[in-house]
């Protein structure tokens, strides 16, 4: 627990009103990212309130589902042995080839919910191909990781098509006519436009994230996918909320779909949210005086722009603080690096924009900063989310002026 309270010289001063019950577990939402109406202080104050969850007890085993032998293998090489609850119930439907509704965050299994089915899939018909498409880079990289786990030894390959990567590179490996095609919206319609993508081979095609990719402005770029695919295909979709922007792609999208809902609060329940109100002194300076402390081992902190997160790493690397960042103007291989140092502790605190706040998958962070308030509340539940993981307590806090 972050017990520490600071005076006006730029320190914590909870707001004792909670907002709308609490924080994450209720507070309003403001999910037009087209508004201006600016996010309410109290909701990031909430304590956080460890609690015990009944754990999930799987109907099934992964030996009971019609998964390829090798895949078993894997699975168990992988150190899997329970199936999470999104695999539990996901996993048997998409066996039998129907389209699926995933209502599930990340972190809850759900790549292995399709993958497992998909590579077993595959594995039976050499002449079937899956598309599977995500809001961010990373995402699509853990997501090719994942695959090449599960697909050891089975001569099955893999195309990752995102942005910030060699695009010849990326033709020459469509070329070679891999069974698997992972990438980013806008990736994946510029190699269809240059005629080195051809859609219309790809009979199982998976929509991961599907909120946060309409959120990060690709539906144009999805519906113009999705009119290239066979009509004949069998459709997984998943993604953390519902909202009405959503459903107009879904219902284009799937037919007659299985929905399957694992989905957890909206705010980790492990995560200690508070303020730093800066009380007009330098954010700089305030941000200095946190990351001195030693509890403040692994951090991340957020802020609006790239241009913002550039200054902000000169500054701190200035004052000697081991940093890297990431953003939009990064290459791919730039951002694995700063990734990969936060992983590997090479530095201290990691820089980045909401662009790719869902695609941060690092173990252990200790602390996530907003050195900027975000600009929507599904924006705050996601950079949160990136402390407080796999039963640990988190720290998230937010500056105000």
């Amino acid at each position: 627990m972050y017990n520490n309270r600071r005076s006006s010289s730029g320190g914590f001063n909870r707001n004792n009103n909670r907002f709308g019950g609490g924080g994450g577990n209720g507070g309003r939402r403001f999910s037009n990212r087209g508004s201006k109406r600016p996010l309410d202080p109290r909701m990031f104050v909430k304590k956080a309130t460890p609690i015990i969850e009944t754990q999930y007890e799987p109907k099934n085993n992964f030996t009971d589902f019609a998964l390829n032998g090798m895949v078993q293998k894997n699975i168990l090489a992988r150190g899997y042995t329970k199936p999470t609850a999104i695999q539990d119930q996901a996993m048997a439907p998409i066996i039998e080839g129907k389209d699926l509704v995933g209502i599930a965050d990340t972190g809850t299994g759900k790549t292995a919910a399709f993958l497992l089915p998909l590579i077993t899939k595959i594995s039976k018909d050499r002449s079937q191909k899956a598309l599977i498409i995500t809001p961010t880079r990373e995402l699509a990289s853990q997501i090719q990781d994942e695959l090449r786990i599960f697909s050891n030894n089975m001569g099955i390959y893999s195309a990752l098509c995102i942005g910030g990567a060699s695009m010849h590179v990326q033709a020459r490996q469509l070329s070679r006519r891999p069974q698997f095609v992972i990438g980013t919206p806008g990736r994946i319609m510029d190699l269809e436009k240059r005629r080195v993508l051809n859609l219309t081979e790809y009979t199982n095609v998976v929509l991961d994230e599907v909120d946060r990719m309409l959120d990060m402005g690709f539906i144009t770029d999805m519906k113009y996918i999705i009119s290239f695919l066979p009509k004949d295909r069998q459709s997984l979709f998943f993604s953390a909320t519902l909202p009405e922007s959503t459903k107009a792609i879904m219902n284009s999208f799937l037919k007659d779909p299985i929905t399957v809902s694992v989905k957890t609060s909206a705010a980790s329940q492990n995560v200690d949210q508070d303020i730093v109100d800066t009380r007009g002194k330098d954010k700089v300076d305030v941000l200095h005086d946190l990351l001195i402390q030693p509890e403040f081992k692994k951090v991340l902190v957020f802020g609006r722009t790239k241009w913002g997160v550039n200054k902000l790493e000169k500054s701190l690397l200035d004052r000697g603080f081991k940093t890297a960042s990431i953003h939009g103007n990064k290459t791919q291989a730039q951002r694995q690096r700063s990734l990969n140092k936060l992983q590997n502790n090479e530095v201290q605190v990691l820089l980045a924009t909401d662009v790719v706040s869902r695609g941060i998958d690092i173990s252990n962070v200790t602390h996530v900063i907003n050195y900027n308030p975000p600009e929507t509340y599904e924006d705050y539940i996601h950079r949160i989310g990136r402390t407080g993981r796999a039963g640990t307590m988190g720290i998230a806090l937010t500056f105000i002026d």
